[in-house]
Parts: structure tokens; C-alpha cells; sequence
């Protein structure tokens, strides 16, 4: 199974760029590592993404406001956040292939296995007791499956421990005990473990002082709270409201790799929600529900998407989960729901010196409010989509088409105008029609080849609808609307046409399905 899914990820990668939706960054100079631009397919998929939460967001919720913070922020910022003291992954080397690892990945990655086994464990015995196979009750009494899961929460407890104290030489120890080896080398030949601060630094000014140090953004979240009273003030806002943005962020990661999944070079979509204190669990539920809505709506499929809680808290958050997807590698982090309690507004309250607090005048008293915070990456939510959009598939009649079953709304393009022919005044024809559909439908014109190869270079980039115009329409104004998935040809009169597609390719009416 692994094979079928590294073969598709590589496929993925590939048709990525044959395409024109990604391309390794300064390729003429061997690339950058984890660096992605995006081509003019990709650039359009993206901005249509980013729309759709964009509108999610600031239009279906009418105490949510978007804004758009600078990447530079003053380096305190950094230091009341805690990203300067406490920004750090653990790193370790094997001696021996000369390869970099996160440790706590690692530790992550064994403790995965015995879940595995546990897994297989279950299957078995499923597979010998038929229907009156409890798996619940064999979970809890089986002997080797309560020795992994001792190991497991062992490992979990001992590795939770020693991140949260900082306590390297313990993460070493469990890499040791748990008989980790390096997958390249095959050796358990380790270095010490070492603290990484991810953030990326520049100087600001002429004169390359400590003075003038600043950060790269790690996250787009802090551009929000600094900025909390003055939206709050100037757009009148009650608690609880939340404030919205989608922007750049930068990260050193230690090991950056499965494409576009983790970059140095990434962007976030945010929202920031304020709440009174004592009501973030309700709103901390609230959003886990209505952020995974946002996901199923595109229809990607239900069994793709997980919650899963966090079991190692950041030392500001009281409650914390992931929505994980089913990548191309196995289900991993897509979105992150936190409850942030009023860690952020009372730190930046303390190292600014500026009151960041809220008068409520129903109670009559001021407070700092409590957050809850959705975060969505809005590279892993495009690669989410392009890897479950990718199909290869076999026809009736014997041949194969690569296909990208995109959502409608998010397709780079809605319709592509074909006209059978390069004579008879088709193409005059086709214009015609691209020129009334242009301002409401990104659309794609095409004449050369024969119109069979056409339908598949558009399948390739996910165009939903291909529109041919043949002599027939130069008779009685009616086109051939051809359906990407269905494959499913109907003919419709022109005049019928728009209102057709704009119906299928609507963002808002994906919005309504939520």
C-alpha cells in the first residue's frame, strides 16, 4: 500500500508541474530547498481557495473582520509571544548518513508503528471471531495489545516531559530506549539532541546592529492581537468577534520535505476569535464543528478528515486539536483549533505597556478576553485538494485520461471555449460567446488540435466545462456542453449557457452548503 501511495504522491508532484500549478522555486539555478512557486494554474487555484474562506469567514459571520498586518513587527513582539525563548525543535543527526531529524518526529513516528501493530492485532483477531468480535473488549484484555499500549503512553508521557522542560538528554535517552534507527543508514548511531529556533532574522535599518535585529514572521497570528484594540475600536466591535487574515509566514524548519506539506516559505489562513473568560470551551466547540463543515462541503470525502487531540499543550492553551487529512503520506495536520486562553493580549499587555483590555458595558467592568483560534495552512489545504483530485483512469474504450476532479468553484478554469474547426467563422463564433462569458467565468480558448486531445489537456488542469462550437451552432445557436467527470455531452442554447455555469461554478453556492 505504501508503494500505490508514494507512486501517487510522485504522480501528483509531477503532473503539479507538467501543468503549470507548481514549480520548484529558482529552478534555473537548481532550485531552493522546500521553496515552491506557483504557476498559473496553481496561482489561480490558490487565489480561489483563499476566496472561499475569505468569504466563509468575513461574510457568513457578521462579528468577523479581516485584516492584513505586516510581515515585520517589532522584536519584542517575538519576545512577549515567547517565539524567541521557547521557538525551538529538538534536532538530532545520525552519525553515520550525515541526515538531520526532528526528534520528537522520530519519538512520533515509532509510536506510530506500535499503533499499527495494535491495528494489525485487531484485524486478526477480527478475522477470527466474525461478528461477535468485540474490538473494544479485546483492546482492553489482550495481553500484547496492553504491552503496546503501555509502551505507548510511556513514550507519549516521557517525550510530553522532557519537550516541556527542555530536558534534551531525556529525548535522547528515549530515542535510545525506544531503538529508533535512522532510515537511510539503518543505525542507531545518534548525536546528542539540540534546540533549533526556527525563526529566520534579518537587520532593519543601514547599521547591522543587535539593536536592529528583527524576525520574519514565524505566524500571522501576532499581527492580529497587536492590532486587537484597534480594530476593535474603529469597527465597533462586541465580544465576542474574531478577526480574519491570510498571510506569509516563515519558518527554518529542520527538515522540510513531502512538497508543498512543510515549507520555510508558507501561508496561513487565520481567524483570531474573541470571547468572554469562561466561555472559550463553547466557542473552542463551536469552531471545531464549523471549520470541519468548511472542509466537507468541497466534497473531497468524509472518511479523508479526523479530529485529533493534542496530547502536549502549549503551555498558553487549554484545549487543543488538529482537523488531519488523509495526504497523499497518511492523515496529518490540515487545520489547527486552539484555545489560546488570554495568553497572547496579556503578554504583549505586559512587555508593550499598553492596556490591551475590553470594556464591557452590559457588566460594566473591563477584562482581557479569552481566544480561540482556527488556523488552516493554506498550502497543505491546496495540496489536500490536488492530491484528492488527481485520478488516473481507464475508459470504456480501452484508453486512459489523467483527470483533476477540482471543485468547480476552485478550478483555475470554469470553462474552456473549444470551436471544432479554425475556418467557417467558428472561432468568430466562439469569441463571441468567451467575450459574454469572460466577466463572470475565468475561461480558457483553445484551437489547435483535434478536439479529443483538447477535452484531455482540459481534464489535466480540471476544467469542469468544455463549451464546442460546431457548424450545427452557426445554424441554430446552440453549443455542446461537455462535463469533465461524467465525460457527458449535452446540447444547450447559447442563451442558456451563463446561467448554467455560474450556477455550477459558484463560490457562494459552495458557501451555502455549509
Amino acid at each position: 500500500m505504501a508503494n500505490v501511495e508514494d507512486n501517487l504522491f510522485k504522480n501528483v508532484i509531477s503532473h503539479a508541474k507538467e501543468y503549470g500549478f507548481i514549480f520548484p522555486s529558482s529552478e534555473i539555478y537548481d532550485g531552493l530547498s522546500a521553496v515552491y512557486d506557483y504557476g498559473q494554474n496553481g496561482a489561480e487555484l490558490k487565489n480561489n481557495i483563499k476566496e472561499y474562506w475569505w468569504k466563509f469567514m468575513t461574510l457568513l459571520h457578521d462579528n468577523i473582520v479581516g485584516i492584513d498586518a505586516a510581515i515585520f513587527m517589532h522584536p519584542t513582539t517575538w519576545k512577549a509571544s515567547g517565539h524567541v525563548d521557547a521557538f525551538n525543535d529538538p534536532m538530532v543527526d545520525n552519525k553515520d548518513s550525515k541526515k538531520r531529524y526532528r526528534a520528537d518526529v522520530l519519538v512520533e513516528d515509532a509510536i506510530a508503528k506500535m499503533e499499527e501493530k495494535i491495528d494489525k492485532e485487531v484485524e486478526k483477531a477480527a478475522k477470527r471471531f466474525g461478528e461477535s468480535f468485540n474490538a473494544e473488549m479485546f483492546k482492553s484484555t489482550n495481553p500484547r495489545v496492553l504491552e503496546y499500549q503501555k509502551k505507548i503512553d510511556e513514550a507519549n508521557q516521557r517525550m510530553k516531559d522532557a519537550l516541556g522542560s527542555g530536558d534534551m538528554a531525556a529525548m535522547k535517552q528515549l530515542i535510545i530506549d525506544l531503538e529508533i534507527t535512522d532510515p537511510i543508514s539503518g543505525t542507531k548511531n545518534w548525536t546528542d539532541v539540540r534546540q533549533f529556533n526556527l525563526m529566520f532574522s534579518t537587520e532593519i535599518g543601514s547599521v547591522a546592529e543587535e539593536a536592529n535585529k528583527i524576525y520574519l514572521r514565524p505566524e500571522t497570528a501576532q499581527g492580529i492581537f497587536v492590532n486587537f484594540l484597534n480594530v476593535q475600536k474603529t469597527g465597533r466591535m462586541k465580544i465576542p468577534f474574531g478577526i480574519a487574515q491570510i498571510g506569509k509566514a516563515f519558518r527554518n524548519e529542520i527538515v522540510a520535505r513531502q512538497f508543498i506539506f512543510r515549507m520555510r516559505e508558507f501561508e496561513q489562513m487565520e481567524m483570531q476569535f474573541f470571547v468572554k473568560p469562561g466561555e472559550e470551551m463553547k466557542w473552542y466547540e463551536f469552531w471545531k464543528a464549523k471549520r470541519l463543515k468548511w472542509h466537507l462541503a468541497l466534497g473531497l470525502g468524509t472518511e479523508n478528515y479526523r479530529y485529533h487531540d493534542h496530547l502536549n499543550l502549549a503551555h498558553y492553551a487549554n484545549a487543543a486539536c488538529d482537523i488531519q487529512f488523509n495526504f497523499p503520506m497518511g492523515f496529518k495536520e490540515l487545520e489547527g483549533i486552539h484555545s489560546r486562553t488570554d495568553f497572547d493580549l496579556k503578554s504583549h499587555e505586559k512587555y508593550s505597556g499598553k492596556k490591551l483590555q475590553y470594556f464591557d458595558s452590559e457588566d460594566n467592568q473591563n477584562f482581557i478576553p479569552y481566544v480561540v483560534e482556527t488556523s488552516v495552512g493554506l498550502d497543505r489545504c491546496f495540496l489536500a485538494i490536488l492530491s484528492k483530485s488527481y485520478k488516473e483512469e481507464k475508459l470504456d474504450d480501452g484508453s486512459e485520461r489523467v483527470v483533476l476532479r477540482l471543485p468547480a468553484p476552485l478550478a483555475p478554469h470554469k470553462v474552456a471555449i473549444l470551436p471544432l474547426t479554425k475556418k467557417d467563422g467558428l472561432p468568430e463564433k466562439a469569441m463571441e460567446i468567451m467575450n459574454e462569458l469572460k466577466y463572470d467565468l475565468r475561461c480558457f480558448y483553445e484551437e489547435k488540435d483535434a478536439i479529443g486531445k483538447r477535452y484531455r489537456r482540459q481534464d489535466a488542469i480540471g476544467t469542469p466545462y468544455c463549451i464546442t462550437i460546431d457548424h450545427q451552432t452557426l445554424e441554430d445557436n446552440t453549443v455542446t456542453i461537455r462535463d469533465r467527470d461524467s465525460m457527458k455531452q449535452e446540447r444547450v442554447k447559447i442563451a442558456d449557457v451563463k446561467g448554467k455555469l455560474i450556477d455550477a461554478c459558484s463560490i457562494n453556492n459552495l458557501l451555502r452548503k455549509i
